[in-house]
């Protein structure tokens, strides 16, 4: 027997074992099981009220809603780096938007506009 004929044979009787072993395993369908329960409806509804009031045990900082906290900064100055960051056209830029992470240069300048003024054609001016 050659390497190939080996390779087959050894395939050959892997499947016939897994074959096997998918029989051995089957499982039946027995239908919809009837609910059994041994607490009254009061008791399960005293127990969803408690659950409820307790909140979510396993529930990340994220879900319990907004945390207090005190800032070093004042109003005025919040407001004003807001301000700033608004009108600054380069704030949204990504750089691992541009090719090896590297903004160009001609995003860098600090008088880049992104907006074009709408004109005609040279040509078709007055």
């Amino acid at each position: 027997m050659n390497t190939k004929q080996r390779i087959a044979a050894l395939s050959a009787i892997a499947f016939a074992m897994l074959g096997a072993a998918g029989a051995v395993h089957a499982e039946t369908y027995e239908g919809v099981q009837p609910l059994t329960s041994s607490a009254s409806r009061g008791d399960v509804q005293a127990e969803a009220v408690a659950a409820t009031r307790e909140g979510n045990r396993y529930s990340d900082a994220a879900a319990e809603g907004a945390v207090a906290f005190s800032s070093t900064l004042d109003r005025a100055t919040v407001r004003e780096q807001a301000v700033a960051a608004a009108n600054n056209p380069l704030q949204s830029l990504d750089r691992r938007a541009f090719y090896r992470d590297e903004v160009p240069a001609a995003y860098k300048k600090p008088g880049v506009s992104f907006t074009r003024q709408a004109s005609l054609p040279s040509a078709a001016r007055p």
